[in-house]
């Protein structure tokens, strides 16, 4: 039964209202993050089949995921129109093509071919080129860009030099090289890809007047979600569907277009009144998803820089938005677990937290912190990190080298991965070669951390502590903190976001040289910062591994604060499951650099007031209580940590529990058994 429409308005804002009841003629909707574009669209749609402007069955929604799909069609039955077809612009032409292919032509549509990389494989060899997992990967994106792109094989170099597209080591000759014997092999096996739908989509309509007066005679009301989005074949393809006809609506927000780079032109909304003079132009400002703060920071980072809504705050005020700086990756990872626990024990349940980076490759200090931190955590739009094909790799090889070498374990770890294909400088050129140059990097830098940290352990040490963190950081889908990239966050929503990473060459990633790649990126930092309902946290830091030449903040918040804090910690209190570290020398006063030198309170050429006796006493006692559980003695205890009490002589479980690396499960096992040791060497 359909609802009344009145009842329908009830309940709408003033601009809400406004979408929902302009029923004729172009519609513009510019729609801020978190402003109800969603149920602005669905209640339009409801509100014209209820009075009678619009018939059911001639109204098609297009979105670009099935999950957004499946939102808009879940919404419209609620409201009572379910038989409103609410599709993805690809399952809405594929629908068409097969019905209309076998009268068009004669024979039915071509089989879509869920294999691309095979495809893209024996195009590869015809061009003489290895195959391997990175170059397929980039190679089909490539393609795909260029289709959605309407660009075809004969003029993708040209047009790929003039625009700094790039695919690893090949020139843009040879990709148009491969590109063409990639539609050759296709025709070949008879078969289409994904973007060939709208391809052949678009050919039929414009080839066949018949076939396209009856699509446009069953669709007369068009609704475009996310319309930011649109490639210009999708553009092309809603062009021939709707013909002459101005009854479109599309609703978008140019300061959420972060997918350039797949052929997204925002140019479509932001220039929707040149193409219709007459359309009528509705902005949503409402912000009902985030506090002031939080809106007043996004508003802030976009000011000045392009086009988008000014946002307004319709939450309760809510805390500060926390901008800070940190010494390492490490550092920030173990302040960013610290925070997360803080919310958790304040009542914020962990599924409603996540963190978000720019690449997945920063992913290692962060599932090795919640792990130490006992958080759990479940990674978005990605494997774990320990779950990726070139760690797996990299792990199989450490694994060969501890039987068959004594090197130290950071120098058989960067051994392995310089025959994988690692190297110190980083790839020119981005896609899966920089991604998986990424993770081998990380890999590198999680060795030379626990050589810093065990200067005594070996090869078998590190991969057992490696296998080790592999199976502690897992957490079943939705019962933990989500790790995702910004990019894979975009249309989600949290009571508490931290972002990391938010300094140069991180954010602006390193390889966005051009204005626009520079605008794209402030624009995925403000989607980033609109995730957040109520807590928001922004991090960097300064040196990638404490040591090395030093990061600035991102330029992206430049006049917004007057500089972010060297970290948001207090001092003395705990971090992740161990203590707070010192930041300065107590001996020099001067900044400590390394995560041993941090534990120990000093700098390890400054003097020591080490007690030797207690020092062997401890080591003796921590042989026992290794041999005994069968385990290498720096899961008891790193040296760092034993040397860090051997040197404060803590008096009672309150100062040892303040000591790095003595967490509350350690203290519990250990405390009295370590305290004892201290008390007979006093």
């Amino acid at each position: 039964m359909t609802a009344d429409p009145a009842e329908i308005l009830d309940g709408l804002d003033p601009e809400q209202r406004l979408v929902a009841s302009a029923l004729e003629g172009p519609v513009v909707v510019l729609a801020g993050a978190g402003t109800g574009k969603t149920r602005a669209m669905t209640h339009r749609i409801a509100y014209g089949v209820a009075s009678g402007a619009f018939a059911s069955n001639s109204v098609l929604a297009l979105t670009f995921t099935t999950r957004a799909a499946g939102a808009l069609r879940g919404r419209l039955r609620r409201l009572g129109v379910p038989s409103v077809q609410a599709r993805t612009f690809h399952s809405a032409a594929l629908r068409q093509a097969q019905y209309f292919w076998p009268r068009a032509y004669g024979s039915d549509l071509p089989p879509v071919e869920s294999n691309k990389a095979g495809m893209v494989a024996a195009a590869l060899r015809r061009q003489r080129l290895s195959p391997d997992t990175a170059l397929l990967r980039d190679v089909a994106g490539e393609i795909s860009w260029a289709k959605v792109s309407n660009v075809t094989p004969t003029d993708y170099a040209a047009l790929a030099a003039n625009r700094g597209r790039s695919v690893a080591s090949l020139a843009p000759d040879e990709v148009g090289r491969v590109f063409a014997h990639y539609e050759a092999v296709k025709a070949a096996r008879g078969v289409i890809d994904f973007d060939d739908i709208l391809l052949c989509t678009a050919g039929l309509l414009a080839e066949h007047a018949d076939v396209a007066g009856e699509v446009r005679r069953t669709y007369r009301h068009f609704v475009v979600d996310e319309y930011q989005d649109v490639s210009p074949l999708q553009q092309a393809l809603l062009d021939l569907w709707r013909g002459d006809s101005e009854e479109i609506c599309v609703v978008g927000d140019p300061a959420q277009t972060i997918h350039s780079f797949a052929g997204a032109q925002a140019s479509f909304l932001t220039g929707f009144h040149r193409r219709h003079p007459d359309a009528t132009r509705i902005e949503l400002v409402r912000d009902y998803r985030s506090t002031p703060q939080v809106v007043g920071l996004a508003n802030r980072v976009m000011a000045g820089h392009g086009p988008r809504v000014d946002l307004r705050a319709q939450r309760p005020p809510g805390p500060e938005p926390i901008l800070t700086m940190a010494a390492s990756e490490a550092d920030e990872a173990a302040d960013v677990a610290a925070w997360l626990a803080g919310l958790h024990a304040a009542g914020t349940p962990y599924p409603e937290m996540a963190v978000l980076y720019r690449i997945h490759a920063q992913s290692p200090p962060l599932e090795a912190a919640l792990a130490d931190a006992g958080i759990p955590f479940v990674t978005r739009g990605s494997e774990g990190f320990f779950e990726r094909a070139e760690v797996r790799a990299a792990l199989r090889g450490l694994a060969a080298a501890a039987r068959t070498t004594d090197d130290p374990p950071a120098d058989a770890l960067r051994t392995v991965l310089a025959g994988l294909g690692w190297t110190p400088d980083p790839p020119s050129g981005q896609g899966a070669v920089r991604e998986r140059w990424e993770s081998w990097d990380a890999l590198a830098g999680l060795g030379a951390a626990f050589a810093e940290e065990h200067p005594d352990a070996t090869s078998d040490d590190l991969l057992a502590e490696l296998d080790a963190r592999a199976v502690a950081q897992h957490s079943p889908d939705g019962q933990g903190v989500t790790l995702s990239s910004l990019h894979a966050a975009k249309g989600l929503e949290w009571d508490a976001v931290a972002i990391v990473g938010a300094h140069e060459g991180s954010l602006p990633f390193v390889l966005a040289t051009s204005p626009d790649d520079i605008a794209e990126e402030r624009r995925l930092f403000y989607v980033g910062v609109t995730r957040a309902r109520e807590h928001l946290r922004v991090s960097g830091s300064t040196t990638r591994r404490g040591t090395g030449q030093r990061r600035s903040p991102t330029r992206f918040l430049d006049g917004l604060v007057a500089a972010p804090a060297a970290s948001d910690r207090p001092t003395g209190r705990r971090r992740g499951k161990g203590s707070a570290q010192a930041r300065t020398c107590r001996v020099c006063g001067r900044s400590l650099a390394t995560g041993a030198e941090r534990k120990l309170g000093r700098h390890t050429t400054c003097e020591s007031d080490l007690d030797e006796a207690l020092w062997e006493a401890l080591r003796g006692w921590r042989k026992a209580e290794a041999d005994g559980a069968g385990v290498p003695a720096f899961v008891v205890f790193t040296d760092a940590t034993l040397l860090a009490v051997a040197e404060q002589k803590p008096s009672g479980r309150d100062a040892l529990g303040g000591i790095a690396g003595i967490g509350a499960t350690k203290l519990a096992r250990y405390g009295d058994a370590v305290l004892a040791v201290v008390d007979a060497h006093r």
